[in-house]
């Protein structure tokens, strides 16, 4: 009876790993375009400017410096993104409100501007487009652990534990007048990162000389970059929605 006990329970735990998500065929797919977000589509189904207003981004950089936490490991790997810059410029894109000037890589811009005026015999190229507003800000936190917690159950060597855990990112976003220099609008966002551990497992002795183990489980974490994104966007219509309340810009 204890070996037909022995046996089922294996072929339970077996048949439950089989249902437990994993990559299939070594999870090779094709690349995909990224999908604008709920928050981004709202944005574009409001009314628009006339004209998208031209913005200046220099830098949106991570302003943390932390590091990936590990445990009892030197990681040199940042915490968050550090193309926040890049993503800002497509969210500006993608908003239907800023037309964004390239001002990160200004220098290369002005080598290959020279290098064309060079080709031109004498015809120089137009000036460059100035901007009405300066966007600064940045990624300023990243909080670990800011909620942690699980659930567990052993009974007769069979137990399942599930384990959860909360982070933070948070953003500054600011717009600054560039004929005057000053701040007109500065907004914060945040964005919590949830990961999740899910385990089972078995551990029996069925004789004096036999130990039957056996364990299963999976992870799921949300992805530090699309957090990072998604509190960027929130920053953004907020900027955006509080510019038309004070009357700096209208749709």
């Amino acid at each position: 009876m204890r070996k037909i006990l022995v046996v089922a329970l294996t072929s339970l735990v077996i048949s439950g790993c089989s249902m437990v998500p994993k990559p299939t065929h070594m999870n090779i797919e094709p690349a995909s375009i990224d999908q604008r977000s709920s928050t981004m589509e709202y944005l574009r189904e409001q009314p628009r400017p006339s004209s998208p207003i031209p913005v200046t981004v220099y830098a949106f950089r991570d302003q943390t410096g932390q590091y990936k936490p590990q445990a009892n490991v030197s990681s040199f790997s940042t915490a968050v993104t550090q193309g926040g810059t890049s993503m800002m410029m497509q969210l500006l894109l993608d908003s239907g409100w800023f037309s964004p000037l390239e001002r990160e890589n200004l220098q290369n811009l002005l080598t290959e501007r020279q290098i064309h005026n060079s080709a031109r015999n004498g015809q120089e190229l137009p000036p460059l487009r100035e901007a009405r507003l300066l966007l600064e800000g940045g990624i300023i936190a990243y909080d670990t652990n800011v909620t942690t917690g699980g659930i567990g159950m052993e009974y007769f060597g069979i137990g399942a534990s599930e384990l959860y855990r909360e982070d933070q990112v948070s953003v500054y976003l600011r717009a600054v007048d560039v004929h005057t220099g000053q701040v007109l609008i500065s907004v914060s966002a945040t964005k919590k990162v949830f990961s999740m551990e899910l385990r089972a497992g078995l551990f029996r002795y069925v004789s004096l000389n036999r130990l039957l183990e056996a364990e299963g489980g999976f992870s799921m974490n949300e992805p530090v970059q699309h957090s990072v994104q998604r509190a960027m966007e929130a920053a953004l219509v907020e900027l955006i929605e509080k510019g038309q309340e004070r009357g700096f810009w209208r749709a």
